[in-house]
């Protein structure tokens, strides 16, 4: 039994529980079964900590098993991408990878069988034909005129579709099951299709391909599963489940569960939606930190332990619902806010000259690099005659209430010395390009005497840095559910023209110039960023991963 002070409840922890119990189930056998037709994306993560955690905390084990039943859309950079995406949240499947694919014998025997028992037919309507036959929701449908064939005749058809002698869309396999069904799923569905396409695990063995529906269920049994957990839209395709798990000679019982999938606001995570953005060019790629597939949530710095903590908190539940952008950032705020090292960045350099400040003087000023959590160390700062302060950070005039440094006043550099702008330098075109200063030498570590400052800004040497990039991301879409758009409009038409904003001349602190791709920093006052695979040796790149606070 699971210690239920470890792992928060729900209605399948609690389905377990009595399966256990009663006598019905003896262990926990889960399953993750991707298909690898796209990139996994947060929905799927949710799914991954569920049957992971189960199998985990009921001390059984969880399969990986790529459901390779397309192999048109199918590939194996996702499955790559896919085995990544799931050991990187830390999970660890048990044996080796499974694939549908390696059960095509058995589930071909498995539909021979449902042939011999009268129990399956090949039908030769087309596919029109076949969605007329087919009915409506009010409306029974109809026998094909292919329904009553010998079980000698459909064998032999069903050996031709194996054969490659019938072409594409000639001919399918179905289940005879019941034409009045008040669920579709029953309307004797289609068992295996033609599909004369190489496959990327079986090569050119095979020419005809089962259906989800059926491979599911075979696949689940033949590996021993005994929970098999589906998102709700699966749930009228329970009957059918059951159906084949009834009628096919298999060694185990599964038992399919349902439980709401996880949406989140601003996003899609419609598998076609999500390739739509990529093959389009609306993003650019897969790994774009703005999509909300792992391999962008990854590449924009959220953690393993931030996305675990996220699922955690959403909970499994049996009621659509969904969930709040801010939720997702909260997980990662808090983790990061615990974790990161602290840095200066400067998005929009403008230069500060401190003209009391010899021209050689290089003084190594230090700073924490976790305020909270002394085990981690300072970091050095070089001071020098020349810093770079952001350009948002200076007005020329300002009333009490702006914080940052005015023209004739004084602010803090942060962990350094007290500065006055006494003078600015304007270019050609009238712009500012650099103000004159002077520091006060004796307010290293203490205010100055009889006179407060404005505030505290963060800055960079102007000698002793690195140059970097800064991409700055929002949301993706604009509207809370890019899905429901008014007429004539698509989730594309929704998309934000300024989801992302590149600071192509930023400027870090030195420090971080070993910094390692992925690495995460809170770039003080700024926000939580972390260093894109595009860094080079002489420039690093950085995502902005979230805010210091909800700011949408």
């Amino acid at each position: 039994m699971t210690d239920q002070n470890a792992a928060p409840t729900n209605f399948i922890r609690q389905l377990i529980d009595r399966d256990l119990a009663e006598g019905r189930q003896t262990g926990v056998v889960t399953r993750f079964p991707p298909e690898p037709n796209g990139y996994l994306h947060i929905g799927h993560a949710k799914s991954i900590c569920l049957n992971f955690g189960l199998a985990r905390d009921y001390q059984g084990q969880c399969n990986l098993r790529f459901d390779d039943t397309n192999p048109e859309k199918e590939s194996e950079e996702y499955v790559d991408a896919i085995t990544r995406d799931v050991s990187w949240l830390g999970f660890e499947w048990a044996g080796e990878i499974r694939y549908a694919s390696s059960y095509f014998d058995q589930i071909h025997d498995c539909a021979v069988e449902l042939i011999n028992k009268g129990l399956a037919y090949v039908d030769e309507l087309n596919a029109e034909q076949m969605r007329e036959y087919r009915g409506t929701l009010k409306e029974p449908g109809k026998p094909s005129p292919f329904r009553d064939r010998s079980v000698a005749e459909n064998l032999e058809m069903f050996g031709k579709m194996r054969a490659g002698q019938i072409d594409e869309g000639a001919a399918v396999l179905r289940a005879k099951i019941d034409m009045a069904s008040p669920n579709m799923n029953m309307r004797d569905p289609v068992l295996y299709r033609v599909r004369k396409v190489h496959h990327h695990q079986t090569g050119d063995k095979w020419c005809i391909y089962p259906m989800y529906d059926f491979t599911h269920p075979i696949s689940d049994a033949l590996e021993g599963v005994t929970h098999s957990l589906c998102t709700l839209e699966f749930e009228a395709h329970r009957p059918l489940y059951d159906w084949v798990i009834e009628h096919c000679t298999l060694p185990a019982v599964p038992k399919q569960t349902e439980f709401a999938r996880l949406n989140l606001n601003y996003t899609v995570t419609s598998k076609r939606k999500l390739k739509q953005l990529v093959d389009e060019g609306h993003v650019s790629g897969w790994d774009d930190p703005r999509m909300p597939t792992i391999a962008g949530l990854r590449r924009r710095g959220y953690t393993p332990a931030s996305l675990r903590k996220f699922c955690d908190m959403v909970g499994v539940a049996r009621a659509d619902s969904t969930v709040d952008m801010a939720m997702l950032e909260s997980a990662i705020r808090d983790d990061l806010n615990q974790n990161a090292p602290r840095a200066f960045c400067v998005l929009r350099p403008l230069k500060v000259v401190i003209e009391n400040w010899d021209a050689d003087k290089v003084e190594i000023l230090n700073g924490p690099v976790h305020p909270q959590n002394d085990d981690m160390g300072t970091r050095p700062i070089p001071m020098t005659r020349e810093v770079w302060i952001d350009r948002e950070d200076f007005l020329e005039e300002a009333n009490k209430k702006y914080k940052r440094l005015v023209l004739g006043d004084e602010v803090r550099l942060r962990y350094g010395y007290v500065i006055r702008a006494n003078k600015v330098i304007r270019d050609a075109s009238g712009e500012i390009s650099e103000i004159r200063c002077s520091y006060d030498p004796d307010t290293l570590g203490k205010n100055p005497e009889g006179r407060k400052v404005r505030g505290v800004i963060h800055w960079v040497s102007a000698s002793r840095n690195g140059a970097c990039e800064v991409r700055q991301y929002d949301r993706l879409f604009t509207e809370a559910n890019p899905d429901k758009v008014e007429e004539g409009k698509t989730f594309l038409d929704t998309i934000n023209p300024q989801s992302l904003t590149v600071f192509a001349d930023a400027v870090v602190e030195e420090s971080l110039a070993g910094a390692s791709v992925g690495q995460g920093f809170q770039f003080e006052r700024e926000g939580y960023y972390a260093v894109d695979p595009d860094s080079s040796a002489g420039k690093l790149v950085f995502n902005l991963t979230v805010g210091l606070r909800e700011s949408f």
